[in-house]
């Protein structure tokens, strides 16, 4: 069983940048999609990036897409999400989990191990 670690949130102004990390220490999910959600207090959990297996597709969501970028560095099992222009509407608790399939998916069904979560907070 692949168990994902997330770092990288904090507390950060607004228009600043915060680099999330996903790793899988001593396993790889080279083979798999990645997918970052985040989940608001009140609100329901949301994909807002994604990266295939071979890292050659994406996903953005419409609200981060020019400010947020996703990468994977399979030799390190890790994934990323850089973060940009920060707003305080980002203020979420972020999750990174594993799909069960190498392509992108939307569905949160899709996806079967999850980190932890980790609070990014964005202030004005």
């Amino acid at each position: 069983q692949v168990q994902l670690i997330e770092s990288g949130g904090g507390l950060v102004q607004a228009g600043g940048s915060l680099r999330l990390s996903c790793a899988a220490p001593g396993r790889t999910f080279s083979s798999y999609a990645v997918g970052w959600f985040r989940q608001a207090p009140g609100t329901e959990r949301e994909l807002v990036a994604a990266i295939s297996w071979s890292g050659g597709s994406t996903y953005l969501e419409d609200s981060v897409k020019g400010r947020f970028t996703i990468s994977r560095d399979d030799a390190k099992n890790t994934v990323y999400l850089q973060m940009n222009s920060l707003k305080p509407e980002d203020t979420a608790v972020y999750y990174c989990a594993k799909s069960r399939v190498g392509y992108i998916t939307r569905r949160s069904g899709e996806y079967d191990t999850w980190g932890q979560g980790t609070q990014v907070t964005v202030s004005t």
